[in-house]
């Protein structure tokens, strides 16, 4: 049986989470989707779409979807929605988890890699977040699970774009920009999205585009906004810097505030593996907590293939990718997100590992 792909669907409260999944769920595209909710939720799914309301964790819907709630633990969950398919009992495509607004996705994503029978039945294709235009300021500024949860993104959803002026969106977009520069930023009005938006996006599944590099991501803001934004990304983080978001005491930058931010490494020398191992495996050992997520792909002394690196907190791992093209360059890059962890010490301890 192929695998079952699963995406998480998180955001801080009142985000638009149940109206996105709502209209994922309505939209005529011929899937089967189980929906799995912390039972926390603010608003529940069920109210309008559920066939009937019954004590069972798994409820059939009109539309076919399937939707349950955690009672015990994901884990559990999980296991029993892929039992209940390959026996034939339910059928279905995918899977989407709905965390509850003040969840850390964290531990839901390393779900998918501690236990092996998750592992051999589920594909995590992507942590979808979605962030509130008019109260994301205010969130970001006071709550760390929501600064965590714009870390954690593979794609970044904006709500509520209508009810603020176009340069508070543009704030908000440089500054989620600076806490993870490879989740692509869209707006979406009433949880309207395309469902190539949504799934299959591998964001975890490591593939050739890199998707790591801020440099790469100034080309992909234009499209977004239909205008071009590089003066928003390259003016200096100085006093002068007057976006409406930042504007905060002194007149500081203030995503130099923010303790989730991300930086990248680079370089074309050849990485000695055994070096690599060691000097991950110990900033994994003191950081893991706070690294939420690090993600490359490798030049590595030995191999003609690219090596395809990721983590979540202290969980990590590696996999051979495709061989390196004739007349490729080689090089490395990866990509730190995390909570206030010491960029220096990274990027000269990544340094020291090469060949």
């Amino acid at each position: 049986m192929s695998l079952i792909p699963a995406t998480i669907l998180t955001g801080f409260l009142g985000s638009g989470k149940t109206t996105l999944l709502k209209r994922v769920l309505e939209e005529a595209h011929g899937q089967k989707i189980a929906v799995i909710e912390n039972e926390f939720g603010e608003e529940n799914i069920d109210s309008e779409i559920l066939v009937s309301d019954t004590q069972e964790q798994i409820i059939q819907m009109s539309n076919g979807c399937i939707c349950c709630t955690i009672r015990e633990d994901l884990r559990a969950t999980l296991r029993d929605l892929a039992e209940k398919k390959r026996k034939g009992e339910l059928d279905f495509d995918r899977v989407v988890i709905e965390t509850t607004g003040l969840a850390d996705p964290g531990p839901v994503a390393q779900t998918f890699f501690m236990d092996d029978e998750i592992a051999e039945s589920y594909l995590l294709d992507s942590i979808l977040t979605l962030v509130d235009a008019k109260h994301a300021a205010t969130q970001l500024n006071e709550r760390q699970e929501a600064r965590r949860q714009v870390g954690f993104a593979d794609q970044i959803f904006i709500s509520k774009t209508d009810l603020v002026a176009a340069d508070e969106v543009v704030a908000l977009m440089h500054r989620l920009t600076h806490m993870n520069p490879r989740a692509p930023q869209k707006a979406v009005h009433f949880g309207a999205v395309a469902l190539s938006e949504v799934f299959d996006l591998r964001g975890f599944n490591l593939n050739a585009k890199l998707d790591i590099d801020p440099d790469f991501l100034k080309e992909e803001a234009q499209d977004q906004q239909g205008h071009d934004q590089h003066e928003h990304h390259d003016h200096a983080h100085g006093e002068h810097c007057d976006h409406p978001s930042h504007s905060q005491g002194e007149g500081h930058h203030h995503t130099q505030d923010d303790d989730v931010k991300s930086f990248v490494f680079k370089s074309d020398r050849a990485f000695d593996p055994a070096k690599l191992e060691d000097f991950l495996g110990a900033i994994v050992n003191i950081y893991g907590p706070r690294m939420l997520r690090y993600k490359g792909v490798l030049h590595m002394k030995g191999t003609d293939r690219k090596v395809i690196f990721q983590g979540v907190h202290q969980l990590m791992g590696s996999d051979l990718g495709p061989s390196w093209a004739e007349g490729e360059e080689r090089s490395s890059k990866m990509v730190f997100i995390g909570i206030d962890l010491p960029k220096d010490i990274f990027l000269q301890g990544m340094e020291q590992c090469l060949v």
